[in-house]
């Protein structure tokens, strides 16, 4: 069988570990290569749909046309009932042209986080200052300091990637 190339539009460690958890336990034999890939919406995408479209766009910049796979995932915030939600969404793009999108994780923000980013800031810096931490984006993330630990970035991410990998597995049967 092929070793499968596989791209992920990051050079995140939280997201590239949860691509590298999945397809090893899928033993798909991938050689995983992380590629900067912008998402070509906001620096803090700021609904559902923005959200999905910069994990598609992501995905799809990072094929570069010499991958079979590539992974894009994009965290992002959403209005409900006036309160803004973490909301996060994956895309897997292949060299075919498909497309295959799933969503993760999604939880009310503290009021004192959901005015900084009305006010125009980025989640990752916040969520530093809340946390009193350095770099929460790069391993626990938002998710894990509101979830006291129990779920970190790129576990919640490998489940997104579960689901987009299981989308694939089922179109290639």
């Amino acid at each position: 069988m092929k070793t499968l190339t596989v791209s992920v539009a990051s050079k995140n460690p939280a997201k590239i570990d949860a691509v590298s958890a999945v397809l090893e336990k899928l033993q798909l034999g991938a050689e995983i290569v992380p590629v900067d890939a912008g998402s070509g919406v906001s620096a803090q995408p700021f609904s559902l749909e923005e959200t999905r479209q910069g994990a598609v766009n992501r995905a799809q910049a990072a094929l570069l046309g010499k991958y079979d796979l590539a992974f894009g995932l994009e965290g992002g915030v959403y209005v409900l009932e006036e309160s803004l939600y973490l909301c996060n969404w994956g895309a897997l793009a292949t060299k075919e042209g498909r497309i295959y999108t799933a969503a993760g994780a999604q939880l009310p923000l503290p009021e004192r986080i959901s005015e900084q980013l009305r006010a125009g800031r980025e989640l990752g810096p916040v969520m530093d200052e809340y946390a009193g931490e350095i770099g929460i984006r790069h391993h626990k993330g938002a998710i894990g300091i509101l979830t006291s630990g129990l779920v970190k970035r790129n576990e919640m991410f490998e489940h997104i990637v579960e689901l987009l990998a299981g989308q694939f597995l089922k179109d290639s049967d």
